[in-house]
């Protein structure tokens, strides 16, 4: 093949997709409150108002048609506890990490008792989502 076709063929650096180490140090390197989470797996509601993360057993196709039992479900739920469920619950998109503590802290008292508190404690829960990606965050999509 030509170089110069070649080079055409090549998407331009700035469309270029930031792979997960790089986004993993920017990440370190900017402030966790003042980040806006997105949500990238879908999740479903217990009756106990418990929330579970929907995560594809396969997310090819191709592949999930031929390894993936009959029977058995095509996700797998992964179950979050009280305090876990209301910060997801929270994830809108929109609302920067500072302001999901503010409203944890002022409508549950007796869960998040202080603001920084509750702010240690939803950036770790928000940062071990992020590593699993569950979760992305707006700034460094």
């Amino acid at each position: 093949m030509n170089r110069r076709v070649k080079r055409w063929l090549c998407p331009p650096l700035f469309f270029q997709t930031m792979n997960f180490v790089e986004k993993r140090k920017l990440l370190k390197e900017s402030n966790f409150l003042e980040l806006t989470p997105v949500k990238v797996m879908a999740h479903e509601i217990r009756e106990e108002g418990l929330v579970n993360i929907l995560m594809p057993r396969f997310k090819n196709i191709y592949l999930s048609r031929m390894f993936q039992p009959r029977r058995k479900e095509k996700v797998i739920k992964i179950k979050l506890d009280a305090s876990g469920s209301k910060v997801w619950l929270k994830i809108d998109g929109i609302t920067k990490v500072s302001e999901i503590c503010e409203h944890l802290a002022a409508e549950n008292p007796s869960l998040f008792t202080s603001v920084p508190e509750t702010e240690t404690r939803v950036t770790r829960f928000l940062s071990m989502l992020y590593l699993q990606r569950y979760i992305t965050f707006r700034e460094i999509q």
